[in-house]
């Protein structure tokens, strides 16, 4: 059961109207990073899971992202609502679509569900939302800077705090499973090259780190003459 309240977490307060910046924010709410996504891909991974703590965090955090989409679109009708019909709001996605948000990205690409990354195991899917959410403060932050206003800039700067939140959230979520710096989850046993990394870039020197090193990995610095032994 679902309750509204017509008020929204964080105030949203416009004070000059940007319709060509309206259809940037379209990105958030219609587009494969927005608010609409997150909410959609969270809810449905929580049926997946079988542990109720993270169920509940997962639907939690799926009812606050429905709240952000409820901010972008606010500002989306905030800033092309009793604006005059200007050349610049003419060319805009607005001019045929009408005022407000449309589930629609920045490019006037119609949302879908192929946006929605579940997979039915709670490692995979809790780490596909850390993805989720890098790429959600990526585009805000792109929005940030491009701003017309200041009140829009603090909606989306909490907006863009709350994805850092979100992330901390699925990272303990995901230590709380010991699975936050594990890569092995499921039932099927790896083979014996799973702590092998092959050197394939032969040009120019050969950069070594973490990711390539001992203890982790056994570094093959030439695979064809390993292969040929």
């Amino acid at each position: 059961m679902f309750f509204h309240k017509k008020e929204t977490i964080h105030v949203v307060d416009v004070k000059e109207a940007n319709p060509r910046f309206a259809q940037l924010l379209l990105e958030q709410f219609g587009g494969a990073t927005g608010e609409l996504t997150a909410a959609l891909q969270y809810w449905t991974q929580s049926f997946h899971c079988e542990n109720p703590g993270i169920r509940d965090m997962l639907q939690d955090i799926a009812i606050e992202e429905f709240g952000h989409l409820e901010m972008v679109g606010k500002l989306i009708e905030a800033h092309t609502k009793n604006v005059d019909q200007t050349e610049a709001y003419k060319s805009t996605l607005f001019a045929v679509r009408g005022m407000g948000p449309h589930l629609l990205d920045s490019q006037g690409v119609a949302w879908n569900a192929n946006y929605v990354n579940e997979g039915g195991d709670v490692v995979r899917d809790l780490r596909a939302d850390i993805a989720a959410e890098a790429g959600a403060r990526q585009t805000y932050e792109a929005l940030i800077k491009l701003a017309p206003d200041e009140g829009t800039k603090n909606t989306l700067v909490h907006l863009l705090t709350r994805e850092i939140s979100h992330t901390q959230m699925f990272m303990k979520a995901l230590d709380s499973l010991g699975k936050l710096t594990d890569p092995f989850f499921g039932n099927i046993q790896p083979d014996s090259t799973v702590d092998i990394y092959y050197n394939l870039s032969t040009d120019g020197k050969d950069e070594r780190g973490p990711w390539n090193s001992e203890p982790t990995f056994r570094y093959i610095a030439d695979p064809l003459a390993e292969k040929q032994s």
